[in-house]
């Protein structure tokens, strides 16, 4: 196993944890990060209720629900994400969902700025963007794929509005979670399985 991955993992959060973790940071008015910026205690806070309402109703689909089931291979699922980030608030539930359904899974999360080597591996066009999911195959202890920082239509509905606008504003930001909460989590369960099932 890479050096930089095996050390990350050495300090990774359960879902549960992870969950807890950031609970606490909102009690506290706090965020994760290296940055303890209003704007970020403010997404930390919209997070938490995100969070919350998608433990709760997200569900796996049946094709992807049957397919998890069947895996025959065990895996690491390694989750780059931060507590302010909206992208991994709606992420990490259908991670954690999928992961759930079958024992061959497990589901670990580590935090960017507390892993920036780790990050600086999974750079998106040179940008640090999470959540990033890492498949690692158990056998091999080989990152065999990656996923993320979002499914491949919402990553366009982005560059179009920047292509547009020019910037990433608040408008845009609105228009993203809208599209997260039309699609279910369908597009992230279908794009994870597509990478495992080319293994």
């Amino acid at each position: 196993m890479n050096p930089i991955v095996k050390k990350s993992l050495a300090s990774s959060f359960s879902y549960t944890e992870y969950r807890n973790y950031t609970t606490a940071l909102v009690l506290q008015g706090k965020t994760s990060g290296n940055d303890q910026l209003e704007d970020m205690i403010h997404y930390t806070q919209l997070n938490e209720a995100r969070l919350h309402r998608l433990d709760k109703t997200i569900r796996v689909i049946d094709e992807v629900k049957l397919a998890l089931e069947n895996l025959k291979t065990h895996y690491t699922w390694l989750v780059i994400s931060e507590s302010w980030c909206g992208d991994a608030a709606q992420i990490l539930p259908i991670i954690n969902k999928m992961a759930l359904l079958n024992n061959k899974i497990e589901l670990r999360i580590v935090l960017r700025d507390e892993n920036d080597d780790l990050m600086n591996l999974f750079l998106t066009n040179g940008t640090k963007s999470i959540p990033k999911l890492l498949i690692i195959d158990k056998e091999s202890d080989e990152v065999i794929a990656h996923f993320g920082p979002r499914p491949i239509a919402a990553r366009q509905l982005i560059l179009d509005y920047k292509a547009t606008h020019g910037i990433v504003d608040e408008t845009a930001k609105v228009a993203l979670q809208k599209w997260y909460l039309n699609d279910k989590g369908i597009s992230t369960q279908k794009e994870i399985m597509e990478l495992i099932s080319a293994f």
